[in-house]
């Protein structure tokens, strides 16, 4: 039987954050950002729910139909990566304008942890410009659940639409095991590497349509 899979409505908001929360506590980069794991376990589902609510305010959430299983997509423009609205981050404060989206995210996550902050400059600077794409910012399978294809399932999802279309995807790859998952669909690493500061990396990837010509993306400059 094939996984049935659906849009998320705002009536899936925790779910989504629970299913986030958890599919990421272990994960290496979560550990860097919230180090320790009581730190983690009381905070960490706050920036999860900023990050659910930016996506559902700027793009799309797939659930599976038994609530096991999310992907969080973007649809990013020709011109570039656009920076999500900060006035989309749950409890964020807007302020006159002058702070910009990744302080405002650290304002609203955990005030005083700069690697909230961090994180998301360093994601925004690594992204590719100069064609338009789609962006698997994140998927989350409930723990007892993976292994299953759960995940997989959701990614071609979309994946087969952007071969319809002729449209490439990408993403970041938080640890070595699901960059070889999403090797198996297609996508190869860009040939560079995100260097977290005295913790891990992470592995930007790329997959062009099915059928159509590789042409490799514009890498951002990365500071």
């Amino acid at each position: 039987m094939g996984v049935v899979i659906r849009a998320a409505g705002a009536d899936d908001r925790e779910l989504v954050v629970r299913l986030l929360d958890e599919a990421f506590q272990d994960d290496p980069v979560s550990g860097w950002v919230f180090p320790g794991q009581d730190y983690r376990r009381l905070t960490h589902h706050r920036l999860m729910a900023a990050f659910t609510d930016i996506v559902f305010a700027e793009g799309r959430i797939d659930v599976t139909e038994d609530g096991s299983a999310c992907a969080l997509w973007l649809s990013v423009p020709a011109n570039g990566h656009e920076e999500p609205e900060a006035d989309a981050v749950a409890g964020a404060s807007t302020g006159t304008g002058e702070a910009d989206d990744a302080v405002r995210l650290r304002e609203a996550v955990d005030p005083a942890n700069p690697r909230v902050e961090e994180i998301a400059r360093l994601l925004a600077g690594t992204h590719p410009a100069g064609r338009a794409h789609e962006y698997l910012w994140m998927i989350g399978v409930a723990p007892r659940r993976q292994g299953e294809g759960l995940g997989a399932a959701l990614i071609r999802h979309v994946l087969d639409r952007c071969d319809r279309e002729g449209l490439p995807a990408y993403l970041e790859a938080s640890s070595p095991r699901s960059a070889k998952l999403y090797e198996r669909l297609g996508f190869a690493a860009t040939g560079r590497t995100l260097d977290l500061p005295d913790g891990p990396k992470m592995w930007p990837m790329w997959r062009e349509p099915r059928n159509e010509p590789a042409t490799a993306p514009t890498p951002s400059p990365v500071n």
